[in-house]
């Protein structure tokens, strides 16, 4: 399959007048019988999409290990011994060809992490340079370094950063069984100060780390009832490593990460919903059933921070096996 140039094609919510979900409205909408509810999700998504396209995002880790967060899901923090080595931040020039691979193998956005708490004035300094020089090899950018302030904001907005990604993670009543070195009003306040900058925001969650039907459904309330909703939300398949607090918790049934899905596309219909961690561990018929609930996003590429994700080869073979595509490439 050739790559060609990536469209970008931004998500119009103007176009939908958002309402306010209640977290018991969120979870009828998950005890829907499974075929009403795929039904239901397929019928927005045409709305507003092509229901053939997907957008490739590629993830690169940009500075590893030694976070001083204790988030009970992550190899990265210094809280856990995951076998994960400590690395400093790569050079821009190291960025920019990771970037520019990502681009030749057809993703159209390229997101840039960093395992930090908040980034500090010098880490900034770099991070705006990685963003201009990303910018300029004509992809959409996303960054996520944790908290930031009013200043960190506006520089990344002056770089031109695409997208701000910053994860609820999981509803609020359950977000202190899993952090514990910040609380949820620390998310909300970043992601308000990145709406305040003029950026579009990537916000999404993990299921499948303990959490019972009601929360579940309080993390797409939350993500629904902001205003306006995030463009990009990524939902998360917990990835278990060793190490963590959450490596032997119990593994989530595939039917209720789709459902998952689904009430994202339903609550959120304008939003680019990702398939994001996880993937490697779910089957093509899954994945395949997570497209046609509405996801119309992948992270591409055999590598997410820290954990393994399907390598293109796969990618573009399940996309042709369903007739799919990037959006730049439409037959």
């Amino acid at each position: 399959m050739q790559t060609q140039t990536i469209e970008f094609i931004r998500p119009v919510q103007t176009k939908v007048t958002p309402q306010r979900w209640s977290v018991e409205a969120v979870e009828e909408l998950f005890k829907l019988p499974f075929a009403d509810l795929m039904f239901r999700a397929q019928q927005i998504h045409r709305e507003h999409f092509d229901p053939n396209a997907v957008q490739l995002s590629t993830l690169l880790s940009i500075k590893t290990g030694g976070c001083s967060e204790d988030c009970g899901y992550c190899p990265q923090s210094a809280f856990h011994s995951a076998g994960v080595e400590n690395r400093k931040m790569l050079d821009v020039s190291e960025v920019v060809k990771a970037a520019k691979a990502a681009q030749d193998a057809g993703a159209g956005r390229f997101c840039m992490g960093a395992a930090w708490r908040e980034p500090s004035k010098e880490d900034m300094e770099s991070v705006v340079e990685m963003v201009k020089a990303v910018r300029g090899l004509g992809m959409e950018t996303c960054a996520t370094l944790g908290m930031l302030n009013d200043e960190q904001t506006e520089q990344l907005r002056q770089a031109g950063l695409d997208y701000y990604n910053h994860n609820l993670d999981t509803a609020p009543e359950f977000y202190g069984d899993i952090i514990s070195t910040r609380d949820y009003q620390d998310r909300i306040d970043t992601l308000e100060r990145v709406r305040k900058a003029g950026m579009h925001v990537c916000s999404g969650g993990i299921v499948g780390m303990g959490e019972n039907l009601t929360q579940r459904a309080g993390l797409v309330a939350q993500l629904a009832n902001m205003e306006p909703y995030p463009e990009s939300v990524p939902i998360n398949n917990l990835v278990k490593v060793e190490g963590t607090p959450l490596a032997d918790t119990a593994d989530l049934d595939p039917l209720d990460f789709v459902r998952t899905i689904a009430v994202a596309r339903i609550t959120m219909p304008t939003a680019r919903v990702r398939l994001s961690a996880g993937r490697q561990q779910m089957s093509d018929a899954v994945q395949a059933l997570c497209f046609l609930a509405g996801a119309n996003s992948i992270f591409y590429g055999d590598q997410l921070l820290t954990t393994g994700n399907p390598d293109v080869e796969r990618d573009r073979a399940l996309m042709d096996k369903l007739g799919m595509y990037p959006f730049a490439e439409k037959h």
